[in-house]
This record gives C-alpha cells, sequence and structure tokens, in this order.
C-alpha cells in the first residue's frame, strides 16, 4: 500500500511559521487532522525555517502535535541534537528525514540512529552533489543501505529518496530516476522508495498534471511512498487508483471507500 507523508507542517510555509511565533495551537492542530483524514500516513514536521528558533519550535509543535495525532511523526531536520529532543518526545515509532552519503551530515547521523527504532529516509546525496545517472542513484543507495544494516536498520524501515530533478532543464531526468527506481527495487526489493515529486515540474506551467502524471508512472516502477500535500485531493486521487490498479487494494475496497466517501471523482 502506498504512504503518503503529509508535509505541510513546515515552518517555511507562511501559514505556518506565523502560528508557530503566534503559539496558535489550534491551527496546527486542525491542519494536521486535516491531513491525516485525507490520508496521511506520517505527519511531516520541520522547523527548520526560523534561524537560531528551531529548537524551540520543534519542541513546541510536539508538544501540540503528538497529543492528537493517530499517525507517526516524520522527524525533519538535519541537527541530530534536534532529532534526539524529538525522538525523546514522540510516542510511537518515527520517521527520521533524513541520512545522506555527504560526509558531515553521514557522520554525523549515522551514530544517532545506531540503536534506534524508526523508520529513516536515506538520500542519494553525496559530496559530489546531485546524481548524474541512474547508475549513481543506484549505487548511492546501495551505499546507503550497507550503512544502515550496519547499524542496525532493516531494509523495510529504509526509504530511499533517488532525489527527482527538474525536467524542464534536462528531459532524460524522468527517465533517468525511474531507471534507477526500477534497478534500487530489483537489488533491494524490501526497500521502499520515496521522495518529493513535485521537483519534476519545477519551472513549467500546469505543474500539477505533470506531478500527478509522474506519481503514476513512479508507482509502476516501485515507488511506494512520497512526500506531499495530503490535501491535494486530485494527486490524492491518482494515488489511491493507481495503488488499486497496481494490485495493492484487495477486492479494491480502499478505492471503492475512497469513491463512496467523495474522495475520488471523473
Amino acid at each position: 500500500m502506498f504512504q503518503v507523508i503529509g508535509e505541510r507542517i513546515n515552518t517555511s510555509r507562511k501559514k505556518v511559521q506565523a502560528a508557530v511565533a503566534e503559539q496558535d495551537a489550534n491551527y496546527i492542530q486542525a491542519d494536521v487532522a486535516r491531513q491525516i483524514d485525507a490520508g496521511a500516513d506520517f505527519i511531516d514536521v520541520n522547523a527548520g525555517a526560523r534561524i537560531g528558533h528551531e529548537k524551540a519550535d520543534m519542541q513546541w509543535l510536539l508538544d501540540v502535535i503528538v497529543p492528537i495525532a493517530t499517525v507517526p511523526i516524520c522527524l525533519d531536520s538535519p541537527d541530530p541534537a534536534i532529532l534526539e529532543m524529538a525522538y525523546a518526545m514522540v510516542d510511537k515509532p518515527p520517521m527520521i528525514n533524513s541520512i545522506s552519503l555527504e560526509k558531515e551530515r553521514f557522520d554525523t547521523m549515522l551514530p544517532f540512529l545506531k540503536g534506534k527504532t524508526c523508520k529513516i529516509i536515506a538520500l542519494c546525496m553525496d559530496d559530489a552533489g546531485m546524481p548524474a545517472s541512474s547508475d549513481a542513484i543506484v549505487t548511492r543507495a546501495e551505499k546507503l543501505v550497507s550503512a544502515l544494516d550496519d547499524v542496525g536498520f532493516k531494509q523495510a524501515d529504509i526509504y530511499i529518496d533517488p532525489l527527482v530533478q527538474p525536467i524542464s532543464t534536462d528531459i532524460t531526468k524522468g527517465n533517468m530516476v525511474l531507471d534507477a527506481v526500477r534497478q534500487i527495487k530489483a537489488r533491494l526489493p524490501d526497500v521502499h522508495i520515496t521522495g518529493g515529486l513535485s521537483n519534476i515540474s519545477y519551472g513549467l506551467p500546469e505543474r500539477k498534471i505533470i506531478n500527478r502524471t509522474f506519481v503514476t508512472l513512479m508507482m509502476a516502477a516501485g515507488m511506494d511512498a512520497a512526500i506531499i500535500d495530503p490535501l491535494d485531493p486530485r494527486i490524492m486521487a491518482t494515488i489511491r487508483t493507481a495503488d488499486m490498479l497496481l494490485g495493492n487494494d484487495d477486492f479494491c475496497m480502499r478505492y471503492l471507500k475512497a469513491v463512496r466517501a467523495g474522495l475520488i471523482k471523473s
């Protein structure tokens, strides 16, 4: 079953930043509840936009969100000290966003992750920058899985992000990431594939139709999770329908339930 990581609680969004600055708990809780009702399987929480306030903002957000969240939290920070504090505050095994092969990040995140009960997003990024080929993505994925295996992670708890890149700057980027996802799933069948889909449409008009089409292609290649806005009804309808067509919805029950609820319309 495809998993949705709700992306909305991020202080880079103006309304969220204002709510955090004003400590408007009602706004944050209402947004989280709407994401869960819409089908979010995780709630991503990122408090990094207000420079110098990340620790206090993350603490306040978790104080507000944890008591009402019925799904796990995705703790989103590059700072292991912030993540250590946040990990102690959640009441369900969280998802951690994220580790990469960039030396500074890798060397600080791996000790933090050792012994933790959580899921981990692993970015196919290293100090050379964004991957330039599908083979580079696959090689980095394999290195990340090997390193995480060494500190006790099962493949099923690892979510590889192959780093979707804009097709507007290079028409081959779509096929590059699709090929990489197929290879990763062939070599590492138990890992999950996730990421931010909207990068594919950067710089182009009518981005939402591009994103909706691309998610179906990625799901067919093996993607089974994404960081998206679950309050976008059209992409959620596309995901639910594609999941059913790919055989991940026994007796089409989730699809039929969503249609009856008015969540999928032709």
